[in-house]
Protein backbone atom coordinates (compact mmCIF):
# COMPACT_ATOMS: atom_id res chain seq x y z
CA UNK A 1 0.00 0.00 0.00
CA UNK A 2 2.76 2.26 0.43
CA UNK A 3 4.29 1.99 -2.85
CA UNK A 4 0.87 2.23 -4.26
CA UNK A 5 0.46 5.42 -2.62
CA UNK A 6 3.64 7.07 -3.96
CA UNK A 7 3.71 5.83 -7.91
CA UNK A 8 -0.13 6.87 -7.41
CA UNK A 9 1.05 10.46 -5.86
CA UNK A 10 3.99 10.20 -9.04
CA UNK A 11 0.95 9.55 -11.38
CA UNK A 12 -0.89 12.66 -9.96
CA UNK A 13 2.37 15.29 -10.20
CA UNK A 14 2.83 14.13 -13.66
CA UNK A 15 -0.27 14.40 -14.52
CA UNK A 16 -0.69 17.54 -13.26
CA UNK A 17 2.31 19.09 -15.17
CA UNK A 18 -0.13 18.19 -18.00
CA UNK A 19 -2.79 20.00 -16.76
CA UNK A 20 -0.29 23.23 -15.85
CA UNK A 21 0.69 23.22 -19.20
CA UNK A 22 -2.88 23.89 -19.79
CA UNK A 23 -3.29 26.60 -17.10
CA UNK A 24 -0.01 28.72 -17.81
CA UNK A 25 1.61 27.92 -14.35
CA UNK A 26 5.26 29.35 -15.19
CA UNK A 27 2.73 32.48 -15.18
CA UNK A 28 2.63 31.96 -11.39
CA UNK A 29 6.19 30.29 -10.48
CA UNK A 30 8.49 33.29 -9.02
CA UNK A 31 11.33 31.09 -10.66
CA UNK A 32 10.05 32.30 -14.26
CA UNK A 33 7.42 34.62 -14.24
CA UNK A 34 9.35 37.41 -14.18
CA UNK A 35 10.56 36.28 -17.79
CA UNK A 36 8.69 36.92 -20.67
CA UNK A 37 5.81 34.65 -20.80
CA UNK A 38 7.11 32.56 -24.18
CA UNK A 39 10.64 32.41 -22.90
CA UNK A 40 9.06 31.34 -19.08
CA UNK A 41 7.00 28.68 -21.11
CA UNK A 42 9.74 27.49 -22.79
CA UNK A 43 12.04 27.20 -19.79
CA UNK A 44 9.16 25.55 -17.92
CA UNK A 45 8.92 23.10 -19.97
CA UNK A 46 12.50 22.05 -20.73
CA UNK A 47 13.63 22.41 -17.42
CA UNK A 48 11.36 19.30 -16.68
CA UNK A 49 13.63 17.11 -19.26
CA UNK A 50 16.24 16.95 -16.90
CA UNK A 51 13.99 17.25 -13.53
CA UNK A 52 11.72 14.42 -14.81
CA UNK A 53 14.70 11.77 -15.87
CA UNK A 54 16.45 12.58 -12.70
CA UNK A 55 13.15 11.78 -10.76
CA UNK A 56 13.02 8.39 -12.49
CA UNK A 57 16.67 7.24 -12.28
CA UNK A 58 16.70 7.86 -8.74
CA UNK A 59 13.49 6.19 -8.49
CA UNK A 60 14.70 3.13 -10.17
CA UNK A 61 18.06 3.46 -8.43
CA UNK A 62 19.62 -0.28 -7.53
CA UNK A 63 20.67 1.47 -4.27
CA UNK A 64 17.95 0.83 -1.29
CA UNK A 65 18.90 3.76 0.48
CA UNK A 66 18.36 5.99 -2.61
CA UNK A 67 15.33 4.84 -3.58
CA UNK A 68 13.65 5.23 -0.03
CA UNK A 69 15.26 8.93 0.13
CA UNK A 70 13.90 9.60 -3.24
CA UNK A 71 10.72 8.51 -2.28
CA UNK A 72 10.36 10.51 0.93
CA UNK A 73 11.71 13.84 -0.35
CA UNK A 74 9.54 13.49 -3.49
CA UNK A 75 6.20 12.56 -1.09
CA UNK A 76 7.57 15.33 0.80
CA UNK A 77 7.67 17.82 -1.98
CA UNK A 78 4.34 16.34 -2.71
CA UNK A 79 2.74 17.72 0.14
CA UNK A 80 4.60 21.25 -0.12
CA UNK A 81 3.52 20.92 -3.62
CA UNK A 82 -0.08 21.39 -2.50
CA UNK A 83 0.48 23.75 0.19
CA UNK A 84 2.12 26.42 -2.08
CA UNK A 85 -0.59 25.68 -4.58
CA UNK A 86 -2.81 27.01 -1.56
CA UNK A 87 -0.73 30.21 -1.41
CA UNK A 88 -0.58 30.98 -4.75
CA UNK A 89 -4.53 30.48 -5.27
CA UNK A 90 -5.00 34.24 -5.05
CA UNK A 91 -2.31 35.43 -7.59
CA UNK A 92 -3.92 37.54 -10.72
CA UNK A 93 -2.55 34.70 -13.16
CA UNK A 94 -3.37 31.41 -11.20
CA UNK A 95 -5.72 29.30 -13.18
CA UNK A 96 -5.95 26.28 -11.85
CA UNK A 97 -9.89 26.27 -11.12
CA UNK A 98 -11.08 23.47 -11.94
CA UNK A 99 -12.08 20.20 -9.68
CA UNK A 100 -9.72 18.18 -12.35
CA UNK A 101 -7.06 20.59 -11.44
CA UNK A 102 -7.85 20.10 -7.60
CA UNK A 103 -7.65 16.69 -7.77
CA UNK A 104 -4.72 15.97 -9.37
CA UNK A 105 -2.42 18.89 -7.37
CA UNK A 106 -4.56 17.49 -3.43
CA UNK A 107 -4.56 14.04 -4.97
CA UNK A 108 -0.81 13.96 -5.05
CA UNK A 109 -0.60 15.69 -1.80
CA UNK A 110 -2.95 12.96 -0.22
CA UNK A 111 -0.76 10.12 -1.36
CA UNK A 112 2.71 12.19 -0.17
CA UNK A 113 1.04 12.57 3.67
CA UNK A 114 -0.12 8.11 2.97
CA UNK A 115 3.60 7.35 1.56
CA UNK A 116 5.38 9.13 4.47
CA UNK A 117 2.70 8.17 7.44
CA UNK A 118 3.00 4.71 6.29
CA UNK A 119 6.81 4.78 6.22
CA UNK A 120 7.34 6.03 9.67
CA UNK A 121 9.36 3.34 11.14
CA UNK A 122 9.71 1.09 8.25
CA UNK A 123 12.25 -0.53 6.54
CA UNK A 124 13.59 1.03 3.04
CA UNK A 125 12.41 0.08 -0.04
Amino acid sequence: MRDGAFYLGVGFLFTHELDAMRNNEWLVLPIVSWLPPDIAELTFVLTHIPLFAILVALIASPDDNVRFKTKFWLSTFLVVHGILHVAFMGHDNYEFNSWVSDLLIFGGSLCGIVYIFLSKNKPST
